[in-house]
Order: C-alpha cells, then sequence, then structure tokens
C-alpha cells in the first residue's frame, strides 16, 4: 500500500466515470461553455483571444495544452484523430486534464499525510488519502471542465513542498496556483505563514532564546510574574525528540488563551531577530505577492472578466455557511457524543473566558446574518444549483430560521477549530480562521466549490492525528453516497427551461 495504490485505486474510478460522463454529457455545460472554447482558441494559437465572462486567470489552459500535447502523438498513432492539434482538444480530452490532476491529488494528499504523521502505517494513510479524493465537491468537478481540481492540485503541491522546506519549488507551485485561480495568493500567504510560524518556533535559535530569557525574567521581574511565565513555559514539551511533525505542532490541548499570547510574542521576537534570514528564505514568496500586486493594479481589481456581477462585497455569512457544510460532510468528527463532551470540558477549564468567548461568537454570528448574509442575482436566478434549494427550502424558509441556525454554525466552527487545536498551536490556528475569512467573506455567492482548499487544510491537520479508521470509513460512506446521488441527480434527472432551449441538469 503507499501512492502508488492511491493512484491505482483513484484511476479505477475516475476512469469508468469519466467515460460515463463524457458519454451522456458529450458537450459543455454551465461554467464549461466559456472555459472549453477558450482552451479550444488556445489550441487553434489564439493566444491573444480572451471571453470578458471568463473572470479566472487561464492558467488551466495552458495546462490543458502541455496535457494534450502529451496525448497528441498516441492519438495520432492510434488514429484517433486527425493531423490538426486543434481537433484533438475536444470537451471529453480537455476534461480528461482533470482526471489527470484527481489522481495527482490523491498522491499529494497520501504524501502530506506521511509528512504529518510518519509514524502512520502506509494502509491507514492509504485509506485517509482515498477517503479524502472522494469529498464530494472535489470528486464531481472532476469530470468536468472547471478549475477546481487543477486548483487544489497546485495548492497541495505547494503546502507540501512548503512543509519540507523547499521553499523556492513552493513559491513557483504557488504562481502557479494563482495562475488557476486568483484568491489562491491568499493560500499562498497562508502557506507562507505556516512555514514562517514552523521556522520561528522551532528553531534552534528560538529554542536557544527561550532559555535565555526564562533566565533573565527570573532576575528581572517579581516573583508572581515569574512564575506565572514559568509554567507557561514548562507547558512547551522539549520538541528535540519528537517527529517533524509532532516539532511543527507540539501543543497541549488543554493550553488556555496565554498560549496564543506566548506564540505571537514568540513570533514577533524571533521575527525581529531573524528578520534578514527570513526575508532571503521566503523572498520567492514575496516575489510571487509583489508580482500578483501589480497584476492588480494592471487590471484594476482581482476579478479578469464579469466584473459586475463580482463585485466584492462583505458577505460575512459565508463562513457561516462554510463551518456548517463542513461539519456535515464530516458529521461523525463534529456530532458525536465524545466530540460535544470535548468541547464542554473545554470551555469548563476556564468558565469566564469561555462564556464571553461564546457570546461574543453567537453575537457575531447573528450580525452576520442578519446584516451580512448575502442573496447574489445568479443564486435566485439558477435553479440548477444546490444552495438555491438550500437558500429557499431552509436558510429562506421562514424569517426566524437563519437566526436558529446561528447557534449550529456557532458550535461547527468551535468544533473544526477544537480539533485543529489538538494538532496544532493556536497562532497556526488564527491564521487558518483568518486566511479562510478572506477567502470567503469578500464572496457575495454562495458557491460550496470555494470551501475545498480550507476543508482539505482541515482534513489534513485535524483528522490525520484524530480519528481512527472507524471513523474514516463512516466519513467515506457519506462522500458516497452524497457523490451517488449528486451523479445520478445530474446525469439522469434532467429538465427543461421554459425560457431557454436545450437540457438543464442539477449541479453543485
Amino acid at each position: 500500500m503507499g501512492k502508488i495504490a492511491v493512484a491505482a485505486i483513484t484511476s479505477l474510478w475516475v476512469i469508468p466515470m469519466s467515460i460515463i460522463v463524457n458519454h451522456i454529457v458529450p458537450d459543455p455545460y454551465m461554467d464549461e461553455i466559456f472555459h472549453v472554447p477558450q482552451a479550444q482558441q488556445y489550441c487553434n494559437g489564439n493566444l491573444r483571444s480572451w471571453d470578458p465572462m471568463i473572470t479566472t486567470p487561464p492558467g488551466l489552459y495552458y495546462l490543458s495544452l502541455a496535457h494534450v500535447a502529451s496525448l497528441f502523438p498516441g492519438m495520432l498513432l492510434m488514429g484517433a484523430t486527425s493531423q490538426s492539434f486543434s481537433e484533438a482538444c475536444s470537451t471529453s480530452v480537455l476534461r480528461s486534464t482533470n482526471a489527470v490532476f484527481a489522481v495527482l491529488c490523491g498522491v499529494l494528499v497520501f504524501e502530506i499525510i506521511r509528512f504529518l504523521a510518519p509514524n502512520l502505517s502506509d494502509r491507514k494513510a492509504t485509506l485517509m488519502a482515498l477517503v479524502m479524493s472522494l469529498y464530494p465537491l472535489h470528486w464531481f468537478f472532476t469530470f468536468l471542465y472547471y478549475t477546481d481540481v487543477a486548483s487544489l492540485t497546485a495548492f497541495l503541491a505547494m503546502y507540501l513542498t512548503c512543509s519540507r522546506k523547499r521553499y523556492f519549488l513552493s513559491a513557483f507551485f504557488g504562481a502557479l496556483a494563482i495562475c488557476i485561480r486568483q484568491t489562491n495568493v491568499v493560500w499562498m500567504l497562508f502557506v507562507a505563514c505556516s512555514g514562517v510560524l514552523d521556522f520561528t518556533l522551532d528553531s534552534p535559535r528560538q529554542k536557544q532564546k527561550e532559555k535565555v530569557d526564562q533566565h533573565s525574567r527570573h532576575q528581572s521581574i517579581d516573583g508572581k510574574e515569574a512564575t506565572l511565565r514559568s509554567n507557561l513555559r514548562k507547558r512547551k514539551p522539549d520538541n528535540s525528540t519528537l517527529d517533524p511533525f509532532d516539532r511543527a505542532n507540539s501543543i497541549s490541548s488543554t493550553e488556555d488563551t496565554s498560549g496564543l499570547v506566548y506564540d505571537v510574542y514568540a513570533v514577533i521576537s524571533t521575527c525581529w531577530s531573524m528578520k534578514w534570514n527570513l526575508l532571503v528564505t521566503f523572498s520567492p514568496f514575496i516575489v510571487v505577492v509583489v508580482a500578483f500586486g501589480i497584476f492588480i493594479i494592471w487590471n484594476g481589481g482581482i476579478v479578469l472578466g464579469a466584473k459586475e456581477d463580482h463585485v466584492v462585497s462583505p458577505h460575512f455569512a459565508q463562513i457561516m455557511y462554510f463551518s456548517l457544510v463542513s461539519a456535515l460532510f464530516t458529521a461523525p468528527l463534529h456530532f458525536s457524543v465524545a466530540q460535544l463532551r470535548n468541547i464542554l470540558q473545554e470551555l469548563r477549564q476556564n468558565r469566564p473566558l469561555s462564556l464571553l468567548l461564546t457570546l461574543v461568537a453567537l453575537i457575531a454570528g447573528f450580525a452576520s446574518v442578519h446584516f451580512f448574509s448575502l442573496a447574489h442575482p445568479y443564486l435566485l436566478a439558477d435553479n440548477r444549483h444546490y444552495p438555491f434549494y438550500l437558500w429557499r427550502k431552509i436558510i429562506n424558509a421562514h424569517w426566524l430560521m437563519k437566526y436558529m441556525l446561528v447557534p449550529v454554525y456557532v458550535y461547527s466552527w468551535f468544533s473544526i477549530l477544537s480539533l485543529l487545536e489538538k494538532s496544532r498551536r493556536k497562532i497556526w490556528v488564527l491564521v487558518y480562521f483568518l486566511a479562510t475569512c478572506a477567502v470567503l467573506v469578500p464572496t457575495p455567492l454562495i458557491e460550496f466549490r470555494y470551501y475545498t482548499i480550507p476543508f482539505y487544510i482541515f482534513m489534513l491537520q485535524s483528522c490525520v492525528r484524530n480519528s481512527g479508521c472507524a471513523t474514516w470509513l463512516l466519513t467515506g460512506t457519506i462522500f458516497v453516497c452524497v457523490n451517488v446521488f449528486t451523479m445520478g441527480m445530474f446525469l439522469f434527472r434532467t429538465f427543461k427551461w421554459s425560457h431557454e432551449d436545450g437540457v438543464q441538469r442539477f449541479i453543485w
């Protein structure tokens, strides 16, 4: 069992499912009506052409050119195409680009799991990678020509190479991810911040500085404060004997907010003392961010086309939807008696502060759904997407419903963050939360596809260390059931619009 097994098993469902989808839905559908013709223009050599309705950069189209070029000699030998390269860029061949990336995604997930948990058996790592490959939003768009699968692949490659401290290569994959979907600049910054945290909090110089600071504090501050700071240091484990995952993530699950204060202080002080070293080490990321900033100035905004329909809006309710959707997909982790008991125990450990945080979270949740709950025109007008029905039948079914869901949103976020805190430092969890907000809050349209990368980060960082095989099997069963339902609806439950010709299909 290993990455070869992951690639082989993933191919067992990717290949036949791709054949079925291309047979039943041979023509471009939904957003494919923009992406496929644009890629075909590139295949014809018209690299200067651009559809003004496309909002994302052309990274996927260039990758598709390389993919078709690799297949073209074999297609000529088999007589599957004529001598024209452009004719090889059919809808099915372009869709197969994502099929290749889906297999590669499974391998990258396996490699990340093995890095995060080197003591984990290959069998369990393979099971985890296969289950994550079945995540419904990722699995469904494997068979269509969308940017999601390629975007996730580039992100996983960026994250893995940064974890292995290959920063130049990581920045290259970050630039590729941005060229596929521009909001990935936030996830590149998240990966860079994660690298900085590992570089500063767990560097030999930082460990030596902690010893010196501890000694000087005992000499310069009063006994009460010295005892408090000393106890705080004692909660920090000795990282020298731990594996790479534990060195990066060692933190007690019972640590209170003083751990976050300490981490912020440690990061700021260490970054200042190592500023030149950090600038040189992470300069590839800085170059990419500066280049992206120049692009925004030149383009007049982050969106390429259809700017009037994709105006940045404060949609704070979006992060509420993300927490619940992610929790429902991994329900065995969040809605079990054990998890509920753990959250209640954490809240009881520091009761005044916990009550305050809970109150603040509830107030923020109610304010988000009341003042910043947006209904984009695309959401209200297009009954082909599942969010259309969730909005009408659940969220907007009654004026009280959106408020009644707030405690569930808050619990879902508490559960996600508590699971992450078992494996990562509090400051890392804070960076993850801020990055998720930075990506989702400005997005006015409710699109579950935007949740894929933060969901994968959560799964990789928390579930790898905190769940057994039974939980993964149950989660995999949920994924399979959802996939069977959504693909069955897409392929066989067609309908027609009175105001437009053609067959319509249900889609995420």
